[in-house]
């Protein structure tokens, strides 16, 4: 497969050389080593720290989706009411599957270009009344950041558990769990934290582990058997050691540069690739750029520009950035600056790359 010298897809993002050498180590049998339980907790409060909450974090094997999955299987039941608050692809297809696990799901869209009104959520959530309320932070289909710190009292008003996607934001943006009132908060390795799409995360509220307990959901991705794994040393499956091991280099690397430093660096690396695309006069979503997400950029495709051939122009030259999906495929495409690639000097590049390509 080929390399591209300015990486600035939208995940999964660059993985630093010391997270992949971290990978390359032979562990032991991690459901048996003093030593991996040992990670397994220390990651655990780098993701509360990260996060922001007390609450405990779940750290298991597989790619964000399962996350998305195993949170809404764990806490709905058929006929739970259910409110989707969707700004593009993700947060209209988290109804969906609330939809296909049996609960009544109303979605409520406000438009790939627009973000979360707390006011219509309020209505709506009065009006319904539901067991659940679903959001995404980073939209990234459309680079859109949602305000949710009103969602969370609107939850805690209509006593509703609140469930938020923040896959393709925590680690570049601040999410405090505990302030914004987060009972199911959902994480992937393979954005900000800059790691293989090998590993879910998801934090767990008091409220969301007594919803848990009531449903029962016994499947491969089911909340309640790590409520008590760690302290019981027994896990649902086998863990995946050397995964932790990259989490715990990657959290320990953001620990040191210090989180104000590390979400001045993706504001910095977000704003400078929006002034070239305005200066290359390529439009960017959203329309009000105040809700811009400082992990990814969606810009229309250029006038005079299909995305293939734009894609293969900037292939050519050694960069690759990200396609897109739903309503926004073929006219839009995503720049990804979160983690690894949240870095003005290859920001730079690849916009010089792209203005040479365009002219």
């Amino acid at each position: 497969m080929e390399r591209y010298e300015i990486p600035l897809v939208p995940g999964p993002v660059s993985i630093p050389p010391a997270v992949l050498a971290a990978y390359a180590v032979d562990y032991g049998s991690a459901d048996m080593e003093d030593e991996f339980f040992g990670l397994y907790a220390s990651c655990e409060a780098g993701l509360q720290r990260l996060l922001a909450t007390e609450n405990a974090v779940t750290i298991q094997s597989g790619e964000g989706m399962l996350a998305l999955w195993g949170a809404l299987k764990s806490v709905l039941r058929p006929g739970d009411r259910v409110l989707a608050l969707s700004t593009g692809l993700f947060g209209t297809g988290i109804g969906e599957m609330a939809q296909r696990c049996g609960a009544q799901a109303e979605i409520v869209d406000f438009g790939h270009d627009g973000v979360i009104d707390a006011d219509v959520v309020q209505d709506a959530a009065r009006r319904i009344r539901p067991r659940l309320i679903t959001a995404v932070h980073c939209e990234t289909p459309s680079g859109v950041l949602n305000p949710l710190a009103a969602v969370g009292a609107i939850c805690r008003e209509v006593d509703a558990l609140f469930y938020v996607d923040f896959v393709a934001s925590a680690g570049g943006a601040p999410v405090p769990v505990d302030a914004w009132h987060i009972d199911l908060g959902l994480l992937g390795s393979q954005k900000a934290l800059s790691l293989m799409p090998d590993l879910s995360m998801i934090s767990v509220s008091e409220r969301a582990w007594a919803a848990a307990a009531e449903t029962d959901y016994p499947g491969y991705d089911a909340l309640q058997p790590w409520r008590t794994a760690l302290a019981d040393r027994y896990f649902p499956y086998t863990p995946n050691w050397h995964a932790l091991a990259g989490l715990r280099v990657a959290l320990d690397a953001l620990f040191d540069e210090g989180l104000d430093a590390v979400y001045q660096r993706h504001t910095e690396a977000a704003a400078l690739c929006r002034t070239r695309l305005h200066e290359l006069n390529v439009r960017l979503f959203p329309r009000d750029e105040a809700y811009s997400s400082p992990t990814v950029t969606t810009a229309y495709v250029p006038d005079g520009w299909t995305w293939s051939d734009l894609d293969a122009a900037l292939r050519s030259r050694g960069m690759v950035v990200g396609g897109n999906y739903g309503p926004l495929a073929e006219r839009t495409f995503r720049i990804g600056h979160m983690g690894y690639q949240a870095d003005v000097d290859l920001v730079a590049r690849g916009m010089d790359v792209l203005a040479g390509v365009i002219g």
